[in-house]
This record gives structure tokens, sequence and C-alpha cells, in this order.
């Protein structure tokens, strides 16, 4: 099988930005398009109170969405390759699946853990999850992230998520 579309999902932790390493190495070995998609979580934005402030705060994830896949599209581009990015509210593992199916994703490079809370643990990874529902091929990058990761996303260091 040749693949011609790669997605790589982040929310702009460690484990995700291995996962991006690894993905964009693959993207470039078989000179795949590299899609890169950010899911603004609907929990997250649930937890919110009410308020005035519930708009300005769900524009600010979105706003960190956009930096995180801004930087993953410019390391594929120093790579070569063409990028797809896209920022979408919604469930994680259910709107992976759907750009999968949306946009005839080949395989998907997915990190083992993102940043995943309480609801994860009660809940199931959204890794777990699209290993489960999607009808494409899923690397996951087991690599634990070290001190010197090689690339690291500047904006996950003051992310807004938790």
């Amino acid at each position: 099988m040749s693949y011609q579309t790669v997605l790589i999902p982040t929310d702009g932790s460690e484990r995700a930005a291995n996962a991006v390493e690894e993905g964009i190495d693959l993207a470039t070995a078989v000179g795949a398009t590299v899609h890169v998609l950010h899911v603004v979580d609907e929990f997250e934005a649930k937890v919110v109170p009410i308020t005035g402030e519930q708009e300005a705060k769900r524009e600010e994830y979105v706003e960190y969405g956009e930096r995180i896949v801004g930087e993953v599209a410019d390391l594929a581009a120093e790579a070569g390759l063409d990028v797809v990015t896209a920022v979408e509210p919604g469930i994680a593992h259910e709107r992976i699946r759907n750009y999968i199916e949306a946009h005839d994703i080949d395989l998907v490079v997915i990190g083992s853990r993102g940043l995943g809370g309480v609801e994860e643990m009660l809940l199931g990874s959204t890794t777990d999850k699209v290993i489960r529902t999607v009808d494409v091929p899923v690397t996951v990058v087991y690599k634990p992230p070290t001190g010197t990761t090689a690339w690291m996303l500047p904006s996950a260091a003051d992310t807004i998520h938790r």
C-alpha cells in the first residue's frame, strides 16, 4: 500500500510532539501530504462557566489550536512536504474519524497519550478510541518524552488546556 496522505492529530503535548516527528519522517520517506488536525475539546469548553467569558475562552482554545497546527505545518514545510491544517471543535476521536473519512486519509500517526485527564482515565484515551473506530492504519508513537526532545511546541509550555 502506498500512503498519499498522513494525518497527524496533535494537542501540543510532548507525546504528540514525538508523533509529529515520526509522522513527518514517515511522510518524507513516502512523499505523502501531511494533514495536521487539532480538536478543540468539547469537554474543555463545557468546563468553562456559562458567563460572558465563555466565548472568549473558546476563542482562546481555537487560537491555541491554530498556533499548534501552524508550528507543525512549518516543520512539515521545512521537510519539503505539502501540508493541510485544520482546527475543529468537537470530541477528539469523533472529529479525527470524521476528518479521516472526509479527506481520504491513508495513515494516522498519533501519540500514545496526550493532555487527557480524569475523563481519559474514565472513558479511555483518544488514541484507543481512534484505533478502534477508524478503517485506516494507525501508527501509535509510544516513545516517551526525553529531556531533550528534538522538537517541542513552544506554545505547549503555556498550554491553556491544563
